[in-house]
Order: structure tokens, then sequence, then C-alpha cells
């Protein structure tokens, strides 16, 4: 028997919120952070999107990082969820070497990259971007300020890459390297996604409504979300308690196409099938699924049909949290996970927001937040390009 993989801490900063308070309450409230672009310099302002409410001077003063610093927005986001979760798991500088730190993001230091590459080509006065560019210098940067990890990753498989750092921090307890791993992703809103996700015409200029009929694309989002994933006898031997358990995960790749999801939502499928498996649960024993729910007409029916061939006519209470958030790419299987961690311990369910019309043979998504029984296991599913699809369980710890 596998021993359990406990959750000690988590944290979190969204548009909807800079840690985990901020956000149950604006999940609670019913209350979007999708609005007018403010803080991202583009001419499309046409796109409303899901900022984080602080521009990077303020991030810099609330980590206390000196003015002026070379920095990144996704290490400064990374920084600010990462804070929260190691303070919460009550982990310090001196235990970080036996640790693990993974985290997923695609964009890195794209920001800064985008306003300085006249620079890079004209002369050397920028040279300190270049080095932050790549999306492993990020997750460097975010480890560096709190001092020195054991070992760090970077996964980078594009909106399943969070996630995929949650995958990969199991694996690596579960074969005896860590007893403790932090893992999650970042992501900063850039130039280079909006225009990417314009040029695929996947992109929707009023709130998205995922699994609504009327569905026209997804609104992008920024952020950043780190859970400590810690084996329990590591946890019990220092006096620290569950919030939630990970009992199961799977990752896997249709390859269906470059941008598209599968028709009968195959990766989906797969990867639902197979963290249920791995958690020793049947369907009918999910409580609640939280969607990838892109508010794309492709991604929506293609999950759609994934969700109705695992759970038949029995699916359970099925949501996005993409409405809120606004979609969070490599960030979003970790800012979702973190939003179950919540409807687990607070026993609510996440609504669907800006949903009203039924679409054909889809799921009807959630838009009461009071559950009809009590919850106990959650599926978090993300969903990354090339049908590189991975989900996860989180269970309510029961102390035996």
């Amino acid at each position: 028997m596998k021993e359990p993989i406990w959750i000690t801490g988590a944290g979190i900063v969204s548009a909807i919120g800079l840690d985990k308070s901020e956000t149950l309450e604006s999940l609670l409230h019913r209350r979007t952070g999708i609005g007018p672009m403010h803080y991202l310099s583009s001419m499309h302002r046409e796109f409303p999107v899901g900022e984080v409410k602080l521009d990077d001077g303020e991030l810099c003063t609330r980590l206390g990082i000196t003015p002026g610093t070379p920095t990144i927005r996704t290490a400064l986001l990374g920084m600010t969820a990462l804070g929260e979760a190691l303070d919460e798991a009550r982990l310090t500088a001196e235990i970080l070497p036996r640790m693990a730190f993974v985290s997923g993001t695609t964009v890195g230091g794209m920001d800064r990259s985008e306003c300085f590459y006249p620079d890079f080509l004209a002369n050397d006065s920028r040279n300190e971007y270049i080095a932050m560019h790549d999306c492993g210098a990020s997750t460097e940067l975010i480890a560096d300020h709190f001092g020195r990890f054991g070992f760090v990753a970077t996964p980078s498989t594009a909106c399943s890459s969070a996630l995929n750092a949650l995958v990969l921090g199991a694996n690596l307890i579960r074969n005896g390297l860590f007893d403790i791993v932090v893992a999650g992703g970042s992501e900063c809103l850039t130039k280079f996604h909006l225009n990417g996700f314009n040029a695929l015409m996947i992109l929707d200029r009023e709130p998205c409504r995922p699994f609504d009929a009327t569905r026209a694309g997804l609104n992008l989002g920024e952020g950043a979300a780190y859970v400590v994933l810690e084996r329990a006898s590591s946890a019990r031997s220092r006096g620290v308690g569950a919030r939630a358990v990970l009992d199961g995960c799977a990752n896997c790749c249709d390859a269906f196409h470059q941008t598209a999801s599968s028709p009968d939502g195959e990766g989906a499928f797969l990867a639902m099938r197979g963290a249920l498996e791995d958690a020793g649960l049947r369907p009918e024993q999910i409580d609640y699924v939280n969607a990838h729910g892109t508010g794309t007409p492709n991604n929506d029916a293609s999950e759609s049909a994934a969700l109705l061939r695992l759970f038949g006519d029995r699916v359970p209470p099925v949501s996005s949290t993409k409405s809120f958030t606004g979609h969070t790419t490599s960030a979003s299987g970790a800012i979702e996970t973190v939003i179950c961690l919540l409807a687990l311990q607070h026993q609510f369910l996440p609504v669907n927001l800006n949903w009203s019309t039924p679409m054909p043979d889809g799921i009807r998504p959630v838009v009461e937040s009071r559950p009809l029984r009590a919850i106990d296991h959650v599926l978090c599913n993300s969903f990354g390009f090339g049908g590189n699809d991975s989900s996860l369980v989180l269970s309510k710890h029961q102390e035996s």
C-alpha cells in the first residue's frame, strides 16, 4: 500500500486574490477578476483579461525586493504564491536543501524580452534580461528568493504545465527521492500570449462562458499557485497537518492536433480515468470536477464528450473557474488545484459564471454553490496543446 501524499501548504495569486483568503472570498461571492486591460500594454484592448491587481513595482515592494532590481513578472507572481505555501507548511530556509521545487511555465521571461528586444539587437544595455528569458530561469529566480532547494525542475507543456509539475512532484515522493516537494506553476500575461491566442481566433471580446451554447472563446489570465506535497510520515514527524490528500494523478497524450482537442475527448478521458485508477476510486465517488473549461467551442465540446464517456448519465457537479480567473495557461492546473483544495476545506461548489444556455450534447455546469452531498473527492483537469492532458484527484483528509 502506497504511503499517502499530504498537502501541507498552499499559496495562490490570481485576478481574484493575492492569497487563499481573498481567493475564497471572491469564489463565494461570485466576484470575477476578468475586466478591461490595465497593466498589460497592448493595442488589442478589446479583449478582457484576468490580471493580478498589482504592477511589478508593487509586487517587488510586497516581496522586499529593492526597486530597480532586474526581474520578470512570472517570477514575482511565483514568489508571492510560493511564500504563502511555505509559510503554511512551516518550511524554513534550513529545510529547503532537502526539498524539491517543480514549477511549470511556458512564457517565462517573455514580458521583459518583448520590451527590450530592440536593445538586445542594438547594444548590451539590457543583457541581464537575456538570462531571464527562458522558462527555467523564472523557476531559478523564484527558488533563489527563498534559499537553495535540493532539486529544481521546470515542466513546460503549455496549459498542462503546472498540473504536470504536480504529477512530477508526486512521482518524486513515490519513488523515494524526496519527502517534500513544492509543485505548481507561474505565468504572466504578455503580448506574445495575447497575439498568439488571437492568431488562433479563440479569444472572446466578452466575458468567457464555459460550456454555454453561445461560448465564443477564452479570456486570458495570469497568476501562480503552489502546493506543498509531503509524505505523510514526514508531515507527522514535523507536527504538520494535512489540508488534503493527493490521491491520484495521470498524464496522457493523444497527439490529435497541435492546438485542437479531439472530438471524442480521448486524451481527456484517458487522463481522468488514469487519475481515478491511480487513486483507487470509482467514477461515482467523485463529488466535483474542476474542468479545464476554456470557453472555446472545441475544448468544451471535447471535454463534455470525455466527461460523458467516463461518468455516463451520472456526471458529478462540474464547473470551470476560468470564468473567475481567466485562462492562466501554464499556471492554470495549480491555480485550479488550490481552488479545489478550498472547495474541499470549505465544502462548497465553485460556480460556473456567465452560463445560461445549454450546449447541444454537453454537460450542464454548476450554477449553485451549495453541494447536495459532502465533498470528499474532487477531480481537477488541465489540458495542453498537442493533447498533453493531465488530471489529479484530491481527497478530504481522514485521519485514521
